[in-house]
């Protein structure tokens, strides 16, 4: 296999791990107005996450760099041409981390509880309508630079995938919810995931299929994938079963991340002219750079997972209001 084939599915790998990880993130954000009815259940739901969000955000900057040092014309396009999103989910982000790192600092949490929110749905939203963009196909000139504007990338193809991501992320979010809560908090999370999953099947499997494909077998392999995840994911939290459903949940997560990069293969990133498309070949750095980076991807890309596998571990344990 040739090493840009191997780093497109690095990167892939990439952001699965992130949407999976940091998708819970961001759903348990979305929900703490839903759920959180007083001081306590608020301070809870913040905790199911407080030891492990800004871990898992470190996969979105590993994703960055390896792009940056694997395809730099993919990043320095992609970067450029999507500078006012990708800037405002930086802003929001950095929003959602000081939110959860003051409001137990501050005698008044409304403030930081709207950032943690806000800071939740704009990410959630905006990478979806950023990579709905990524697989329809943007406006690039023959030197690869995006000619287009922020109403071009608010299309309602994007709209739709960004409908996808948050309604995606929000049942991720529930079902997380449910595994590391008790009481009144769990029975009000498997409520919203009940509710929730049967909408998210339709939206998210609409916007997979709009999103083409013919001639793909792995990637409505993918698809169908996603669907199976969702569907069981329901089925487990109509049985109780909180584990399981998470693991479906997970399993359709990153069954829709494989959809979009399958679809997107060969390209990183596909032209509205065809000519003009980015690709692993044309956007990928000098064959010494790859191999040097699959060097340190492979030393120290296992004591990562090891030491947040180890984490995940230690904070396993469902959350009470005493906690």
């Amino acid at each position: 296999m040739e090493l840009t084939t191997v780093w497109f599915v690095l990167i892939a790998v990439l952001w699965t791990g992130y949407f999976v990880l940091e998708g819970f993130d961001f759903g348990v954000g979305i929900l703490l107005p839903l759920l959180g009815g007083d001081e306590a259940e608020r301070r809870t739901i913040a905790a199911t996450i407080g030891p492990v969000w800004d871990g898992n955000e470190v996969w979105l900057l590993v994703a960055g760099g390896a792009t940056f040092a694997a395809f730099p014309e993919w990043y320095a396009t992609l970067f450029s041409g999507f500078y006012l999103p990708l800037f405002l989910i930086l802003l929001a982000l950095i929003a959602r981390g000081v939110a959860l790192e003051y409001r137990n600092k501050s005698d008044s949490t409304r403030g930081w509880d709207r950032a943690f929110f806000w800071g939740s749905l704009g990410p959630a939203l905006l990478w979806g309508v950023a990579f709905a963009n990524m697989v329809r196909g943007v406006p690039l000139d023959a030197d690869h630079e995006f000619t287009g504007s922020l109403l071009t990338l608010l299309n309602p193809f994007a709209l739709l995938g960004g409908a996808a991501t948050v309604l995606l992320f929000t049942l991720h979010g529930a079902i997380f919810l449910t595994l590391r809560t008790t009481g009144e908090l769990r029975r009000g999370a498997a409520r919203i995931a009940r509710t929730l999953a049967p909408i998210t099947l339709l939206v998210v499997i609409t916007f997979l299929v709009a999103a083409g494909g013919a001639g793909r077998p792995l990637r409505w392999a993918a698809v169908a994938l996603a669907a199976a995840g969702l569907v069981g994911a329901l089925v487990a939290t109509l049985r109780g079963r909180d584990g399981w459903a998470f693991t479906a949940s997970a399993v359709a997560v990153v069954a829709v991340v494989a959809a979009l990069f399958t679809g997107l293969w060969p390209n990183v990133l596909p032209a509205l002219d065809p000519a003009n498309s980015l690709t692993v070949t044309n956007a990928a750095s000098t064959p010494y750079t790859l191999t040097v980076m699959t060097w340190v991807a492979a030393i120290f890309t296992p004591l990562v997972l090891a030491y947040q596998a180890w984490t995940y571990w230690v904070f396993r344990r469902r959350l009470t209001g005493a906690h």
